[in-house]
């Protein structure tokens, strides 16, 4: 069953988000079983919402590819991470890429 992941990380900002994303580089070498992935700031942090083919997979990206990264970056704390089961998912026909 497909998952819908919600994260929080307090004090994450868009420079180290960008820098474990480039390191991963899961827009070009996508992590299997991750179906969609939306990321934002705010004064608290970044926030983050994906849809995973299920908890596990995002769970085995993480360990393998997303942790060491975010090691190495030096990103301080522990996220706040949830998942629940998906119910609906719509991408508009002509949503395409990354922003």
């Amino acid at each position: 069953m497909a998952m819908v992941m919600s994260m929080h990380w307090a004090g994450v900002t868009p420079e180290q988000y960008d820098t474990v994303r480039d390191a991963v580089d899961w827009e070009q070498v996508p992590a299997a079983g991750g179906q969609m992935h939306v990321a934002w700031f705010d004064a608290e942090g970044l926030h983050v919402i994906d849809v995973w083919e299920s908890q596990q997979a995002f769970e085995a990206f993480f360990a393998e590819r997303l942790a060491p990264a975010i090691q190495k970056a030096g990103l301080a704390g522990e996220p706040e991470t949830s998942f629940s089961p998906l119910h609906r998912r719509f991408v508009a026909p002509d949503v395409k890429g990354a922003a």
